[in-house]
């Protein structure tokens, strides 16, 4: 077995994928199969921290276009990331895998705050640690929160999970002549305007000097793949 390219990463999930073939909530076998994914890369050695999205439930730009205001409408956005994380920390625990939601809300009826302390204690314990609420902050998304969580805990590594195996050229659903990029610098991803994670995110990625690699999280086993120098993506990088 070859050994993990990262030995601490951060791995943003998208909160649309949870709800597998539904148009929206949680799909249990999707959230399920990730969880066994995420056990799997874990087994490789590589201290997990993960970053949900919310889409699946709410997304606060939608809402704010009907009437809702902006901050309000992103505050409900990032309570909706953490009931995402809760059902993934519960997935991972049926399976054995002790795991730990920290929010970037006060909430401890419900889960822990986020502290770079707990983060470190909890990575080193062996736990999946599961970073919910967004950066506790209106008008950024949960793609500047993986970036910024993994800057904050010291990771290696932002792995974005998507539904394309990658960075490409343009749209290839909508563009037969879409070519997907091997490697990118962070300033190219940027000024390429790609849409597959916001300019915010590869700006602090690049301030942080922080690869990210985007991958298809379709493909069972991807996660382990990725980190095994093994898997299909595109490295944003230097």
């Amino acid at each position: 077995m070859s050994e993990p390219a990262y030995r601490r990463v951060v791995i943003k999930l998208s909160g649309e994928y949870l709800a597998g073939d539904q148009a929206f909530g949680i799909h249990q076998p999707t959230i399920d199969r990730i969880a066994g994914d995420l056990i799997k890369a874990r087994e490789l050695g590589v201290e997990i921290a993960v970053v949900v999205g919310g889409g699946n439930i709410f997304r606060g730009v939608e809402v704010s276009s009907r009437g809702v205001s902006r901050t309000t409408g992103d505050t409900m956005g990032m309570l909706a990331t953490v009931m995402n994380c809760l059902a993934l920390e519960s997935a991972l625990g049926r399976k054995g895998q002790s795991a730990r939601a920290l929010s970037a809300f006060v909430m401890p009826q419900v889960c822990e705050l986020f502290t770079r302390g707990a983060a470190h204690r909890y990575l080193a314990e062996g736990r999946i640690v599961l970073l919910a609420g967004g950066t506790g902050n209106p008008y950024f998304t949960t793609d500047t929160t993986a970036v910024l969580r993994a800057a904050e805990i010291g990771a290696q590594a932002v792995l974005k999970a998507t539904n394309v195996d990658g960075v490409y050229s343009a749209d290839p659903k909508k563009d037969k002549t879409a070519t997907r990029f091997e490697r990118l610098s962070h300033s190219q991803a940027v000024e390429g305007g790609y849409k597959v994670m916001d300019a915010t995110a590869f700006a602090l990625a690049r301030e942080t000097s922080l690869p990210i690699i985007v991958f298809s999280i379709a493909e069972p086993g991807s996660i382990g793949a990725i980190l095994s120098g093994k898997g299909k993506g595109t490295i944003v990088a230097g």
